[in-house]
């Protein structure tokens, strides 16, 4: 069976000069550390970290039936948005399982950017197209684009640097604004979007890929002196586990619906007919059958998916999808589902995680796990 080749990002040659550990992820060869995951944690929830995320997809919608195809994709309310603002959102299957989580971005009435997890950009691409009775222009732009996650509570004085009267609530949290050509870095193209997946303050900046090495540069030359680190792929999974945000392949797939997920904030009902609406009706009348829980574990140990979620009895009632060592807290956390029960999802029940023939005691903890700087 022949390998696959895995893509670069623009920043491949930084990231290896760096001395970054590299590995593959969502198809890409990606840095999963440069100097430590603890180290490059703690530089983001304390001061900031520069991620690489331009594995990430971007596929923009247009055209006069724009509005109307995102509206029918996603389950979340595409009229609330405006120039400059953006939306978390999953689509989902007609059964109600995942397609992904995705960004929604909106231009102007007429233009739509699409923001979607790595591995899925194919199948994404493929199943928009496949869902499109409107005719909206769909188009990848993901090969063309780079994307930079600026993130922690330094991260807007660092940018600052650059455009100056940006701030935390400038432009506010989930708002955008597109740069006038040359006037961030001297790109031809840039979105500074005031989102992330930390939980921390912070930038994600889009430009075009053959400019992505320019802003690297600058903003990591800036940022030294408010101790600005690069961070890795590692870094960037602890900190919205800490944070408590779901990530997809873990709890978030085709098997499972965003109600049971803790997202039913992200589908609105009353806005009109999307895919997957009649099934997650059935599923909000019913009830989840199992539920998206935190725990933090009362003894040393690391929780990792897949291990058995336990109940005081020692009885297996469910599984981690994601566990690490918080760096913040210095325990064990984990997301994981258990059955939608009140003795099994109320915060302070005592439960169980199973790590090799060891049941650790835990308890339900809603996320964050953490105090987070992003009000």
């Amino acid at each position: 069976m022949a390998e696959t080749t895995l893509k670069r990002t623009p920043l491949y040659d930084r990231h290896v000069a760096l001395g970054a550990r590299m590995m593959g992820f969502g198809g890409f060869e990606m840095p999963v550390q440069y100097t430590s995951i603890i180290d490059e944690h703690l530089a983001v929830r304390r001061a900031a970290g520069l991620f690489d995320v331009s594995h990430m997809g971007e596929i923009f919608v247009r055209g006069p039936r724009a509005f109307d195809f995102v509206q029918h994709l996603i389950t979340n309310d595409a009229a609330r948005l405006y120039d400059g603002r953006a939306l978390y959102t999953v689509m989902c299957t007609p059964e109600g399982g995942v397609v992904d989580d995705l960004l929604v971005y909106r231009f102007d009435a007429e233009t739509y950017l699409l923001v979607v997890n790595a591995a899925n950009i194919e199948k994404d691409f493929a199943w928009m197209q496949a869902n499109n009775p409107m005719g909206a222009h769909l188009e990848n732009r993901s090969d063309e684009i780079a994307l930079l996650a600026l993130q922690g509570p330094a991260a807007f004085e660092i940018a600052r640097h650059f455009v100056p009267d940006l701030a935390p609530n400038n432009p506010r949290y989930y708002h955008f604004r597109v740069m006038e050509p040359g006037t961030f870095l001297d790109c031809r193209w840039a979105v500074l979007s005031h989102t992330g997946y930390t939980g921390e303050p912070g930038l994600e900046i889009y430009c075009h890929a053959d400019e992505a090495v320019r802003v690297w540069d600058a903003l990591l030359e800036v940022g030294q002196a408010h101790g600005l680190k690069p961070a890795g792929l590692g870094a960037r999974d602890t900190l919205r586990l800490e944070a408590g945000y779901c990530l997809y392949g873990h709890e978030l797939d085709e098997s499972t619906n965003p109600l049971e997920a803790g997202l039913s904030w992200v589908v609105k009902f009353d806005k009109g007919d999307f895919i997957g609406r009649e099934a997650l009706l059935r599923v909000r009348e019913n009830g989840p059958a199992r539920r998206l829980i935190g725990l933090i574990l009362e003894e040393r140990g690391i929780p990792r998916a897949g291990y058995p979620i336990t109940d005081e009895g020692g009885t297996s009632i469910g599984k981690v999808t994601s566990g690490t060592l918080s760096p913040v807290l210095q325990q064990g956390i984990a997301l994981g589902y258990v059955p939608n029960r009140p003795d099994y999802t109320e915060p302070g029940r005592r439960l169980g995680v199973q790590i090799r023939s060891q049941i650790l005691p835990a308890r339900v903890h809603k996320p964050p796990f953490v105090e987070l700087h992003r009000k």
